[in-house]
């Protein structure tokens, strides 16, 4: 039996605080790999949004009761948690949106509206979720400046060099992300990042990917900009962060109108809050953002370094025994990769395997993985993808690969 070395992670601890892990689906034991598209939440997250329905359910920062108070509270007493979790210089350059989708689309609306001119350039990867695609085509296509793209070599690995031959002048923007959804690549954002002001551009990190798994230091990166999504992280779905600086936070207009991000309205003139409220119109989802707390606890009892020694062994694991199938082709094998592995099968649909894989109770994804421009780079439709997370075992890997062999044999029939 194969063991995991190089890690402080007591499994079967990890795997209790997880209830959903412990089911069957279609009579076989659940092995969940489906993390990069969201994870599983621990049952102090669970515990969480009971509690503040239960006990402590108000509108927050308006109101002067008991209720309100709390809430207000343990709302903003996250914001500080997170504060410190990416280093971010202060509490008011965190901004909760609904997910990593809307921050980049509070960026390049916001930001892009007041500093994007005509003939100005927009910079993203090949790599990139559409969600950091789709939003800068359109702001783009509103403000007539012209959309980029840094190239990928065959492994699914930023080309550098071709970076500082498309980096100039007229770069308004970079955006990329941290780490790839459909191939797990780890990108070098750091050095971008600086490449980038040296050319007198801003930079935008999407870290839906890197998180959970990654160090995030907003200061030691110097991003501009850094998104991410609290479902990705062991935290509830429909809430996401924006990290920005303040002195970019402070030029930018509003995003939405409505209660909140305001200080004075008249019907003559409206006068905004100050940051982060100016981007936090209407009510928030409170529950969330105060259970959301409780998801970094647990990722910073774990602590970053034992999660990621952890997960990179499940994946160096697993793309060994996917290597000793010869019908199995990987898709990206970085040098540096979280815990995602992308592939197809000879001979068989990447949807009809996902199915197949399900009827013996493994949860994969399958598709393009909102990657479509990276699917067509290589020139595939989509791929089966396997995304391992901090409760995730060997013998569910094993389980994984004999249920793949399985179903290639009957398939091969």
């Amino acid at each position: 039996m194969a063991t995991l070395e190089k890690h402080k992670i007591d499994i079967d601890k990890v795997r209790a605080e997880f209830p959903i892990l412990d089911q069957k689906v279609n009579g076989k034991q659940l092995v969940y790999f489906d993390n990069a598209a969201t994870n599983q939440k621990p049952q102090r997250v669970i515990d969480a949004l009971v509690h503040h329905y239960q006990t402590d359910n108000a509108n927050i920062h308006r109101g002067i009761h008991t209720l309100a108070e709390r809430s207000t509270t343990a709302f903003e007493e996250t914001r500080k948690v997170i504060q410190v979790f990416i280093n971010a210089n202060e509490a008011e350059e965190i901004i909760f949106t609904k997910g990593t989708s809307e921050s980049i689309n509070l960026v390049a609306s916001s930001w892009g509206r007041k500093f994007l001119n005509t003939g100005d350039e927009v910079i993203i990867s090949a790599l990139e979720h559409h969600s950091n695609i789709v939003p800068w085509q359109m702001i783009c296509e509103e403000r007539g400046a012209v959309l980029k793209v840094m190239p990928i070599n065959e492994k699914g690995e930023i080309i550098l060099e071709k970076v500082d031959e498309l980096l100039s002048e007229k770069t308004k923007m970079v955006a990329l992300n941290h780490a790839s959804n459909s191939l797990g690549t780890i990108n070098p954002v750091k050095e971008i990042i600086k490449k980038a002001h040296a050319a007198g551009a801003k930079v935008l990190i999407d870290g839906a990917q890197a998180t959970s798994h990654l160090p995030v230091d907003v200061q030691d990166l110097d991003a501009d900009f850094y998104a991410f999504s609290a479902h990705k992280m062991y935290g509830p779905t429909g809430l996401g962060v924006l990290y920005g600086k303040r002195i970019l936070l402070e030029k930018m207009p509003p995003y939405q109108g409505g209660g909140e991000m305001i200080k004075e309205v008249s019907f003559e003139k409206t006068t905004y809050n100050d940051i982060p409220y100016k981007f936090e119109a209407g009510t928030p989802d409170i529950a969330n953002v105060i259970a959301f707390k409780e998801a970094i606890h647990f990722i910073n009892e774990l602590g970053k370094a034992n999660i990621a020694a952890y997960e990179d062994g499940l994946l160096t694991y697993a793309t060994a025994r996917l290597k000793e199938i010869d019908s199995v082709r990987l898709i990206g094998e970085a040098a540096n990769k979280v815990g995602v592995i992308s592939f197809e099968v000879e001979g068989i649909h990447h949807f009809d395997l996902g199915m197949w894989m399900d009827a013996k109770g493994v949860a994969v994804r399958t598709g393009h993985h909102c990657t479509q421009p990276l699917m067509d780079f290589y020139c595939i439709e989509g791929t089966v993808r396997a995304s391992f997370s901090v409760y995730n075992t060997l013998e569910e890997v094993d389980i994984f690969i004999s249920a793949l062999k399985s179903i290639i044999e009957r398939f091969n029939k």
